[in-house]
């Protein structure tokens, strides 16, 4: 069984992949495939993508009992950590979370509620 999610691509690559798979939801498609198909589906979203991502689950004799790969621009990178398959979230940027003031009531520029900011060892002996 496979899962294939994929997220601003064109409608024909939607309509291709269901041929195949059934979409359950917007971009979701489920399926039981054998492993030639599998391999072909992904190569065919990997050369049609265009500006989107697509992340495809398959089954693996693994700890977590599954593997992933992704393509494109996506926000969510797979990293192994010790045999484990986790996901890392890398932070958007806007134009509001990256612009700090520096007033003199804030003369270090952070964000209300964040953390002190930390001293190097020249700063702290003084």
């Amino acid at each position: 069984m496979i899962v294939l999610v994929v997220s601003r691509v064109t409608p024909s690559l939607r309509g291709m992949l269901t041929r195949w798979l059934i979409e359950v939801h917007a971009g979701v498609f489920v399926g039981k495939v054998s492993k030639h198909v599998r391999d072909r589906l992904w190569a065919m979203v990997q050369g049609r993508k265009r500006l989107g991502a697509c992340t495809l689950i398959v089954r693996a004799p693994n700890e977590q009992g599954f593997s992933i790969a992704s393509t494109g621009e996506t926000r969510h990178v797979t990293v192994d950590f010790d045999g484990l398959t986790l996901i890392r979230v890398t932070p958007k940027l806007s134009g509001r979370a990256s612009a700090r003031s520096v007033a003199p009531e804030n003369p270090s520029g952070d964000v209300c509620g964040g953390d002190p900011p930390v001293r190097g060892p020249v700063e702290a002996e003084k």
